[in-house]
């Protein structure tokens, strides 16, 4: 089970090792600037694999659950699904149901674990492969793998680098939890926080905030739902950025550092390294600015 580009790895790994029986996945979805209708990445590869799909709304929609029982899978593996699995899913495999889930549990609990540890200036995250139960993500654990936060990581270049990890930690779990050698260990409530799904209007950068925050937003918003400011009649998208410590005068002022945009936030200077004006395509601040010589011109 399992729908976006981070689920690609550990669908590969599994079908190479053991039999797929079945793969459920998002319903297709429109997508683009003409909105066609786009299945979901994990069907894609799925139908290349000519391993049989389903793709429910709800699991509970008629007709799920009973291909599920047709399958008869002794295992399901969960990898950014999308949905909540019902106690009777959980309980149809004779092994249960495994989640590859990105970050070191209980910390980063919920739908955006990978974003929450760009957003909150993680050093350390990685993947953890846990035994489902009916909370969200509160099962208990069966193997870790950490992976360092690198300075330049964006949303999309972390989950690359997870959804190999946890790909990788999966197959390597798997003989021994399906042995017993492995038992599922509790995970320590106390430490649990919570990674809540983004919303798009989140995105919109507010320059009384600290600067550092800021730069740790366009990380965790890259690509989606993405970072931006208003900006002339419409809106400047900022794609990258970094924080400089600063004097700060003037919230919201638009100054230029090493030849970048920057503006001067609660604490210190946001600089924009790469943005995206309104109906152009993304370019350095360097090339912006050549087009942009009012940039400094009011706030």
């Amino acid at each position: 089970m399992g729908s976006p580009e981070f689920a690609l790895p550990s669908l590969e790994r599994l079908a190479e090792l053991y039999s797929v029986v079945g793969v459920v996945t998002q319903p297709d979805r429109p997508a683009g600037r003409g909105m066609t209708l786009t299945p979901p990445p994990v069907k894609r590869l799925a139908e290349r694999l000519g391993i049989a799909t389903i793709q429910p709304e709800k699991l509970r929609a008629q007709g799920a659950f009973e291909q599920l029982q047709a399958w008869q899978p002794e295992l399901i593996v969960v990898t950014a699904f999308g949905q909540i699995l019902r106690q009777n899913v959980l309980d149809l495999p004779r092994l249960g149901c495994i989640n590859v889930h990105a970050s070191l549990l209980p910390r980063w609990r919920g739908a955006a674990p990978i974003q929450a540890a760009l957003l909150h200036g993680d050093g350390l995250t990685g993947v953890t492969i846990m035994r489902m139960d009916a909370g969200v993500d509160t099962g208990p654990m069966l193997a870790q793998r950490s992976e360092p936060i690198q300075p330049e990581d964006t949303a999309a270049s972390l989950g690359e680098r997870l959804a190999r990890l946890g790909a990788d930690l999966l197959v390597e779990t798997l003989p021994g939890y399906v042995s017993g050698r492995v038992q599922p260990q509790p995970q320590d409530e106390s430490q649990a926080t919570r990674a809540p799904m983004l919303k798009k209007e989140e995105g919109q950068l507010d320059f009384s905030q600290p600067a550092r925050d800021l730069a740790h937003k366009v990380q965790a918003f890259n690509p989606w739902p993405g970072t931006y400011f208003p900006w002339q009649a419409g809106i400047l998208k900022v794609h990258r950025a970094h924080s400089v410590v600063g004097e700060v005068d003037e919230v919201g002022q638009r100054r230029t550092l090493d030849g970048k945009p920057a503006v001067v936030c609660g604490e210190g200077w946001l600089v924009f390294d790469e943005v995206q004006p309104a109906g152009k395509k993304a370019m350095p601040g360097e090339v912006f600015l050549r087009g942009a010589r009012d940039w400094t011109k009011g706030s």
